[in-house]
């Protein structure tokens, strides 16, 4: 039966062990001075070595070789051999992940009180230990403090955070560091001239970068392309077994999201995806991309960090150079939280063109509100101001309300009385009164994100709204929203009802919503034009001279 070659390349003692340098030199010291701990918790993401780690440890703490004890375990002798094929009675390895309740750990507990049976320490290898429910960690408790003499325990966690303290304290915990790149490469390089498989320098680039520290991951991958059968392996078969697509499918994708050209960016996806490309692994290399964009912009000669050739750093300093910080920023958040949505979807390609249409619309946090949006903003006047703002005048073809306020009149030329006190009616039907605005910009924030809160329950994709557009006034009839673009626009109207009805919620008023594009904003008569022309209305009417703040 064929063994699978991490499983093969499995290391049985501490010179084979790679990349736990740190970790190799603690455990060799405690065995060589007689100060092995008596619980241990190995921490480190998948694939780093603890498990691994924790049976040599149980070798050497049971080996029978006669040498120095810095040689153990020798890995030769009938407990070592024993232990290596899963057969040595004292050495218990316990998955908690499927073994996590109480009573598991009663019966480990009842167990710990017997004597070893063949070696001179009995070891409890206990994986995923974060797993174990709250009553099992507190059955564990007093045994782990004071566990008998000739007894070791070893808890391994890829989450230590998920642990009580009450474990922690207890546990020597030893960190298990993801394996450099370079480590990986000299080791599976190693692997493969002992097979007689010629590998490119770029190939084992490229495998360690997606083993992303875990050997068990590159080994894997390795195992992959092996059983092909070819004996020459480069890049790009590399590529072919991964399922994604070299670096030019990426600078294409990005120039059309850069563009805005969303129906080509989703052609292009397409496209990959119908050769039988894994949508997840694009979404890891689309984001990588742009960090590796984001390096370029910064790192002169950036070969060595990005593992990339001379030629490949060109064409990505060129479209580095014509992207700004901004839209790198917007695609590095949007895909690390798609990737991060789709380890739990069904639909990934979903998520996959959904981001590609929110980088390409800009509609991501990251990326900044338009110059008119943040005017519009700036134009609110505050609640105690006492002249007419710009900001504070209805859109073009409202009608405007009679009750009149925060106008400041002065003497007027003709002698009348500066504050000559008509009748609110009589005033209406000479000329449209104003009036300040009742609710200030700060509010209008608040409201805003108010909206959002309320909403994102009764619509998943209700808040990619929140950061593409603003609420930027609101009236006895009507509030005004100005999207960033016309998409955002179109997504607005789209969801017009949910709005107008948590509007409602919260002011206590049926109103209209009014969206606009900042292109459609500035093409309409600027605020300060319709207060001028109201203004010199008023003068003329009135005889009272209206300041336009």
């Amino acid at each position: 039966m064929y063994t699978a070659l991490y499983r093969a390349e499995r290391p049985e003692v501490f010179s084979e062990v790679i990349g736990q340098d740190h970790i190799v030199r603690i455990l060799k010291n405690q065995i060589q001075t007689g100060t092995v701990s008596h619980a241990y918790l190995f921490c480190g993401t998948r694939g780093t070595g603890k498990t691994t780690t924790a049976r040599i440890l149980a070798k050497a703490v049971n080996c029978l070789d006669e040498g120095e004890d810095s040689r153990k375990p020798c890995g030769h002798c009938a407990n070592c051999m024993a232990i290596k094929e899963g057969t040595f009675m004292d050495v218990i390895e316990i998955d908690a992940a499927s073994n996590n309740g109480v009573d598991n750990i009663r019966e480990l507990r009842e167990s710990v009180k017997y004597p070893p049976a063949v070696g001179r320490k009995k070891v409890y290898i206990i994986d995923e230990v974060h797993m174990l429910s709250t009553g099992a960690f507190n059955a564990l408790l007093k045994t782990l403090e004071e566990p008998p003499e000739n007894v070791i325990f070893i808890l391994a966690t890829t989450d230590p955070q998920k642990l009580p303290q009450t474990i922690l304290s207890r546990c020597m915990r030893l960190d298990f560091k993801r394996v450099p790149e370079k480590v990986l490469i000299d080791h599976m390089g190693r692997i493969c001239a002992e097979k007689g498989i010629e590998i490119t320098e770029r190939a084992l680039r490229l495998l360690a970068a997606n083993a992303d520290g875990s050997v068990r991951d590159g080994l894997s991958i390795l195992d992959q392309c092996l059983s092909a059968g070819d004996r020459k392996l480069d890049r790009d078969m590399i590529l072919e077994f991964l399922g994604t697509v070299s670096e030019e499918f990426f600078i294409h994708l990005t120039d059309k999201v850069s563009l805005h050209d969303v129906a080509g960016a989703l052609v292009l996806l397409d496209e990959a995806l119908q050769e039988g490309k894994d949508v997840k692994q694009l979404m890891k290399d689309w984001m990588t991309h742009y960090r590796s964009l984001l390096i370029t912009k910064y790192i002169k000669n950036a070969e060595d960090m990005l593992n990339m050739s001379t030629e490949n750093i060109e064409k990505l300093r060129e479209q580095s150079n014509q992207i700004s910080l901004d839209e790198i920023n917007s695609g590095i958040v949007t895909l690390s939280r798609t990737i991060q949505d789709a380890r739990y979807s069904s639909q990934p390609r979903i998520l996959l063109e959904l981001a590609i249409v929110t980088i390409a619309s800009g509609l991501t946090e990251a990326a900044p509100l338009g110059k008119n949006v943040r005017q519009v903003q700036q134009a609110s006047v505050k609640p105690q101001s006492s002249s007419l703002s710009a900001a504070s005048m209805p859109i073009a073809g409202e009608k405007m309300p009679k009750a009149a306020a925060n106008v400041q009149a002065a003497q007027p030329e003709n002698g009348g009385a500066a504050g000559d006190n008509r009748g609110t009616d009589e005033i209406g039907q000479q000329a449209p009164a104003v009036r300040a605005p009742q609710i200030p910009d700060y509010q209008l924030d608040e409201i805003w994100e108010r909206i959002f809160e309320e909403g994102e329950d009764m619509k998943g994709s209700f808040n990619l709204i929140r950061t593409g557009a603003v609420l930027a006034e609101i009236n006895d009839t009507q509030f005004k929203v100005i999207a960033q673009n016309a998409f955002t626009k179109q997504y607005v109207e789209s969801n017009q009802q949910h709005i107008c009805r948590l509007m409602e919620k919260i002011t206590g008023k049926q109103l209209k919503l009014v969206c606009r594009t900042e292109e459609q904003d500035e093409e309409t008569p600027s605020r300060n034009q319709e207060a001028e022309s109201l203004a010199a209305e008023v003068r003329s009417k009135l005889g009272i001279d209206v300041k336009i703040q």
